[in-house]
């Protein structure tokens, strides 16, 4: 926003020159990006916050330096010079769509004559880098740049039947804008229009046909309060973004309309001549409400630190504009018509609410008010001090296990990855998510058919209506941000997934084709309470590609497979001291491809899944190579507990061991085979590995060779061949007789 230094000192009388002014408006949160001279007078270029509408003008600036002096603002003259007849009797306006328009005004101005700008008029609006078209259009965009308010002038005598139809667009309906283009309207579009076509885009463009020319004599001035989401969306869908879009968009000041349009009405009169009329059409059905929010004083210290008088914070909200309700301390209410500020001794803790100006659409939390307080008491006040802390040099809950896990996964060649909290809601059908994390997720449960209420923090935005626009799906499982910070990452995430997949895509993409990455960190879901605050939990989760790559190899032998990751995983357990992970196969994870992907459990509590990445969700990524992932709730791993360590001596006689190899139906697992062989309690097996695994020829159709490596010992002497053998022989039979299967 460029802002007049000379502009800005005739609505506040400031004597601080152009640095030290600048100074301090960057101290209230008005960051000065520079400074540039432009004729006698000078310019600031001031960054914004995308959610401050009112600073969108001169006047918005001018409070907050009014606040500053304690002068408060100059409002501009809005007495016009001459006045004739009534609106009423020159021009009617039919308003047809109360919703996408809650106020319109019009009001009419004969005899005009159309000519250059004076020079102070141009001058100004040359210097924050508008062109001069005319002494009315430019008087219109003088006044939007001085108090925040779009107007518009059409030709009364171009209108048809000299009538204004404020409705939406008929389908198919076209209209030619000011900049010449034809543009095809939608029946979502709102249009002003005559008794017989639309003449302009409302809130976004003017239309040609009725445009002020060298020839106008009558002028119509229309200002209007438009739905900030039907202006958001006629922009977008046209492709065109105005001065007067940008601040509708945001929202202005709907009881500044008749004041806004005085002013223009004035400097017509004075600068292009003609007579006024004497009152406005003015369509007001529904006023817009005014937010109360309430504040207790006692939060502005705990919040920033600041030692605040209360009559201070009063003053400063008095100064911009916020009223106590008449309801004093504790209470609710209009604001009193007086403005007076008139609070009882305020006990610790006690609450008094605020009406908020017309102006302020952002404020709606006791946060708010607090943020308003410290910006002009006085960011720079804040001491430098060490929060309050009984815990300086504790680790957290667990961070041994934590860490102990990194080192596992490190040594094994993985690298940790941090990502982004927020992420596309497309995420919300794509991955199935670990038991636990979300309400209705594991077994069926990512996008499962259980759904809980919304929190608060799934609320929609402040303006409403406008999830078409955003293109976002509000999902009540899920939390989903009203002003996302990041365009397109509305959701927080429910799954480290998405943000792990990305950071393989950009290894990827620059040629990085061997990557194995892990991340620990919070996943969130809406409350399952009804509470405000979401549920959180802590989730782990790994992805893995390409080659093996070992040390001293130039290049892998092998490809990374699912019992890599899987090995992984139970490397990290094991590290954390937790029980042996339970692996069982399963093809309902919807993000994993069927027949390589199985659910991961703890103490027979699942937990999560791990296995390959499928076709469709690689397809997505673009993906060309096997990607293996798996993610399980950290939360639950961590509330297992750790199992103690047992400590016995080292063996003093050595182990003879024997291969089992096994013709077992496919089904058949070596998990179920290993239980099998330790279930038999017998006293001299000490272990079963799997060796091998073989299928191929000589194996018949629907079976496969499974070669077990049995461990046997005894505590007191060294086993000989006959004992070992008739051990080795027992577990052979039994699992001939268990599981079908022949000895090759």
């Amino acid at each position: 926003m460029l802002i007049s230094y000379n502009w800005l000192r005739d609505l506040t009388g400031s004597e601080w020159g152009v640095a030290e002014l600048c100074k301090r408006l960057t101290m209230r949160g008005l960051e000065v990006e520079g400074v540039h001279e432009a004729g006698d007078d000078s310019v600031i270029d001031v960054a914004l916050p995308s959610n401050r509408a009112d600073w969108l003008s001169h006047l918005g600036v001018a409070r907050e330096v009014g606040v500053m002096t304690g002068r408060g603002v100059r409002l501009p003259q809005t007495e016009s010079k001459r006045t004739e007849g009534r609106a009423a009797d020159f021009t009617s306006v039919d308003l047809q769509a109360h919703d996408l328009c809650p106020r319109f005004t019009a009001r009419v101005v004969r005899g005009v004559r159309i000519a250059p700008s004076p020079a102070w008029l141009a001058g100004r609006l040359q210097a924050v880098g508008l062109r001069s078209i005319n002494n009315v259009a430019d008087i219109t965009n003088y006044v939007m740049l001085e108090l925040g308010q779009p107007l518009h002038a059409f030709d009364l005598d171009k209108l048809g039947e000299n009538r204004i139809v404020v409705r939406r667009a008929r389908a198919g309906e076209t209209i030619r804008t000011l900049d010449g283009v034809d543009r095809k309207l939608d029946t979502e579009m709102l249009v002003i229009a005559d008794a017989a076509r639309a003449v302009a885009v409302a809130g976004v463009m003017g239309g040609a046909e009725t445009e002020i020319s060298d020839a106008t004599t009558n002028v119509l001035i229309e200002c209007a309060y438009f739905a900030p989401a039907s202006v958001r969306r006629t922009s977008r869908a046209l492709g065109l973004q105005t001065d007067a879009s940008d601040r509708f968009e945001r929202g202005v000041d709907p009881e500044s309309l008749l004041r806004a349009q005085a002013r223009a009405v004035a400097l017509i009169t004075e600068l292009a001549g003609g007579a006024a009329s004497e009152d406005a059409i003015d369509i007001y059905p529904r006023r817009v409400a005014r937010p109360s929010v309430p504040l207790r004083f006692g939060r502005v210290g705990a919040l920033t630190g600041l030692d605040v008088p209360t009559a201070d914070a009063l003053r400063i909200l008095d100064a911009l504009g916020f009223k106590v309700s008449t309801g004093g301390a504790n209470g609710s209410g209009a604001a009193k018509p007086d403005g007076a500020i008139e609070v009882a001794p305020v006990e610790p803790g006690a609450q008094v609410v605020f009406t908020a100006p017309t102006w302020r659409y952002d404020v709606a939390l006791e946060e708010d008010l607090v943020e308003e307080i410290a910006r002009h008491f006085g960011y720079e006040k804040i001491a430098d001090e060490l929060p309050v802390s009984h815990n300086v040099g504790e680790h957290r809950a667990h961070e041994g296990r934590r860490r102990a896990a990194r080192r596992a996964l490190t040594s094994l060649g993985f690298d940790e990855a941090i990502s982004f909290s927020f992420i596309d809601a497309a995420h919300d059908e794509r991955f199935e998510l670990p038991p636990g994390l979300v309400a209705g997720a594991g077994g069926g449960g990512g996008a499962g058919e259980n759904a809980v209420s919304a929190s608060k923090n799934a609320a929609s935005d402040a303006g409403g209506g406008d999830e078409k626009d955003s293109g976002e799906r509000r999902d009540p499982r899920f939390v989903t941000l009203s002003n996302p910070i990041i365009e397109g990452a509305s959701r927080m995430r429910a799954t480290l997934l998405a943000g792990l997949l990305a950071s393989l895509r950009h290894n990827f993409n620059h040629g990085t084709r061997d990557v194995r990455l892990f991340e620990t960190g919070r996943v969130f879901a809406a409350a399952t309470d009804g509470g405000e605050r979401p549920t959180e939990r802590e989730s782990f989760a790994m992805v893995a590609t390409g080659g093996a790559l070992e040390a001293g190899r130039a290049l892998a032998p092998r490809e990374l497979d699912f019992y890599d990751l899987k090995g992984a995983l139970e490397a990290a357990a094991d590290a954390m001291k937790l029980p042996p992970l339970e692996f069982a196969a399963d093809d309902s994870a919807r993000h994993l491809r069927a027949g390589q992907s199985a659910r991961v459990a703890l103490g027979g509590q699942a937990v999560g899944f791990v296995g390959r990445l499928s076709d469709e969700i690689a397809a997505a990524y673009k993906f060309r190579q096997a990607v293996f992932v798996c993610e399980v709730n950290m939360t639950a791993l961590l509330d297992a507990g750790e199992t103690p360590a047992r400590y016995a001596p080292l063996a003093r006689f050595p182990s003879v061991v024997r291969d089992a190899s096994l013709v077992v139906d496919r089904s058949a697992t070596f998990a179920e085979m290993r239980r099998s062989v330790l279930g038999m309690n017998l006293e001299d097996v000490r272990g079963v590995a799997l060796f091998d695994v073989y299928e191929g020829e000589r194996v018949p159709e629907g079976k496969r060779s499974v070669t077990l490596r049995i461990e046997y010992r005894a505590d007191d002497r060294t086993l000989r061949d006959e004992e070992a053998d008739a051990l080795h022989r027992q577990i052979v039979e039994s699992l001939e007789r268990k599981f079908g299967a022949q000895l090759r």
